[in-house]
């Protein structure tokens, strides 16, 4: 498919004359727009909404203002600010990827965007928001907004995550982008698609590109862009074992870190089991005698290719002479809870157990 070149300088035109009127232009991370701030704020933004990453990263900003100190950060202390944000992966990236930057590139991003995109967790388009809104440096972007609006100006039919659509996609993206203005462009196109073109009931009747886009003019909203091919999502099922001592107002939890592959990589939580029996025959072994136990309401949490269940078993025991933390392996203060990731359902459990009555 042919990107008509007259119609993509049309789309930016346009885009960019809206933008200076209705765009967003006082975000944190538009004020000193450095490569670390802009980078920061791409990865929050990966599948979750500004109004809920706002909060996260000026806490996150405020106590890492830099590359450096990211980079020197325990990674406890990055996924505890993390938790609530969800994709703990960005997290332990952005740490990575920070320790690179300062180990290769004296703590400065490379200004080559083959170098941008080599680094830990940092694809195509992120690396090219990067460049385009800090340094103002013609690149293209294609996050999900961009997608969208691209997808139904040109009519580009088909899974948007399939290879020959992606290409289509890019070429549009590429054909687009203006050679001035770059970062109100990169700017407004995100924009545009969070607060206008949206998935659902898009907002035509006041979008710039109304009258250029094939999309509205046959109608076919709905069906642009094509939806991905969904695979049946498996589900899995475990008991979460809430080993809990102390009295109740200095209650403490038995939390593991989780191994670093896998689901909550890095992230403390209670230990999980296939059964409740294994469950109380590992808690009797490691810990001690069972004094009393009780289940609480299920968890219910999906992940991007499966749905999990857990069945929180809580149970209070004798504790044996024995037990001890150890690194993989914590007393969590309810009360006084240290600073250490915690998945978001863990958390939400462990605030509803703090605000309700302990196992008698």
């Amino acid at each position: 498919m042919d990107i008509d070149p007259e119609k993509a300088k049309r789309l930016a035109d346009r885009l960019l004359a809206w933008f200076d009127t209705h765009g967003r232009k006082s975000l944190p991370w538009q004020q000193s727009p450095t490569p670390f701030r802009v980078w920061v704020s791409e990865v929050m933004l990966q599948q979750t909404q500004v109004a809920t990453v706002i909060p996260y990263y000026e806490r996150f900003m405020a106590r890492f203002p830099t590359v450096e100190a990211l980079a020197q950060a325990p990674e406890d202390e990055v996924l505890h600010l993390w938790t609530g944000l969800g994709y703990y992966a960005r997290g332990r990236n952005l740490l990575a990827c920070a320790k690179v930057l300062v180990e290769r590139h004296g703590g400065d991003f490379p200004t080559d965007i083959e170098a941008v995109t080599a680094l830990p967790g940092i694809g195509r388009s992120t690396a090219g928001a990067i460049l385009a809104l800090s340094r103002g440096e013609r690149h293209p972007i294609l996050d999900g907004n961009a997608k969208r609006c691209l997808a139904r100006v040109f009519a580009i039919e088909g899974d948007p995550s399939a290879a020959s659509v992606l290409k289509t996609l890019w070429l549009a993206a590429e054909n687009c982008t203006p050679h001035t203005r770059v970062a109100h462009y990169t700017q407004a196109i995100m924009d545009l698609g969070a607060t206008l073109c949206t998935r659902s009931r898009p907002a035509c009747t006041v979008c710039p590109l109304v009258e250029i886009c094939l999309a509205a003019r046959a109608g076919r909203q709905a069906e642009l862009p094509g939806v991905k091919q969904r695979r049946e999502r498996p589900s899995r099922e475990a008991v979460l074992l809430i080993a809990e001592t102390g009295d109740a107002g200095s209650r403490s939890v038995l939390v593991e870190r989780r191994p670093a592959a896998g689901i909550w990589g890095g992230l403390w939580s209670p230990p999980q089991f296939l059964s409740e029996a294994e469950a109380l025959a590992w808690c009797r072994r490691e810990l001690g005698d069972v004094e009393d136990m009780e289940s609480l309401p299920p968890i219910e949490h999906g992940f991007t290719h499966f749905d999990l269940r857990l069945q929180p078993l809580r149970v209070r025991f004798t504790p044996s002479s024995q037990v001890r933390e150890a690194d993989d392996r914590i007393w969590y203060p309810l009360c006084s809870p240290p600073k250490v990731g915690l998945p978001r359902p863990i958390h939400q459990l462990f605030e509803r157990m703090l605000n309700a009555r302990p196992v008698a």
